[in-house]
């Protein structure tokens, strides 16, 4: 496994995840498929996800068997289970649908599609597992609008990072059209989304660590 690689992807994923997908076109020019073929970078995202939910049980005081029930939810449930749905959703929508003429011989594959939502989760974890997670309790568990606004700020930082690097994804497949589609309408929704919360006075951090207490 080139676990040196993939740290690379992940410092280009919050830096230019552009770079990230010219190497998954070379790729396909030497292996002929579009997919990751090593499991590095997925086991990168996992020990992230191990130390992020640690710090979690830390700054929310869990038992040990409460941050076990944390961390399973997070890798199963947050990281690979909603990547299962949405990339067999954007999968299927982009071969019936996206396909630049009626007779493409080529068709999105579903592991790159999953690769895809791997690559867009990342970010999302740096921002709301570390970022959102350093600054909870010093700047985010207030009702006041500051915090508000930083909280919700987070979320929209985190939410964009997920549509932009998704769209990159498959507009980077040549023989897919309109994938702009998968950029403007989320963003256009998950902004009016941060308008009404901010509006609201609707803390989303204070939120969702409350209920990840409660869940808990």
């Amino acid at each position: 496994m080139d676990f040196e690689f993939a740290l690379w992807q992940m410092i280009y994923l919050m830096s230019a995840p552009q770079k990230v997908y010219r190497n998954f076109q070379y790729r396909k020019q030497t292996k002929n498929q579009w997919a990751r073929d090593d499991p590095a970078f997925l086991v990168l995202l996992s020990i992230c996800l191990c130390v992020s939910s640690l710090g979690f049980a830390i700054v929310l005081g869990l038992t040990f068997s409460e941050f076990c029930y944390f961390l399973t939810r997070s890798i199963f449930i947050d990281c690979i289970g909603s990547g299962l749905i949405i990339a067999t959703i954007l999968w299927f929508v982009a071969n019936n649908y996206l396909q630049g003429t009626s007779g493409s011989p080529q068709d999105v594959e579903w592991g790159f599609a999953f690769d895809i939502h791997l690559n867009a989760f990342y970010p999302v974890l740096i921002m709301l597992h570390v970022v959102q997670l350093l600054l909870y309790i010093p700047f985010l568990q207030s009702d006041r609008f500051h915090a508000v606004l930083l909280s919700d700020t987070i979320w929209l930082i985190a939410i964009g990072y997920y549509i932009y690097i998704t769209f990159l994804g498959y507009s980077a497949l040549p023989f897919l059209k309109r994938t702009i589609i998968i950029l403007y309408p989320p963003s256009i929704v998950a902004i009016i989304l941060y308008i009404f919360l901010v509006i609201s006075k609707v803390n989303l951090s204070d939120v969702i660590m409350k209920r990840y207490m409660k869940g808990i």
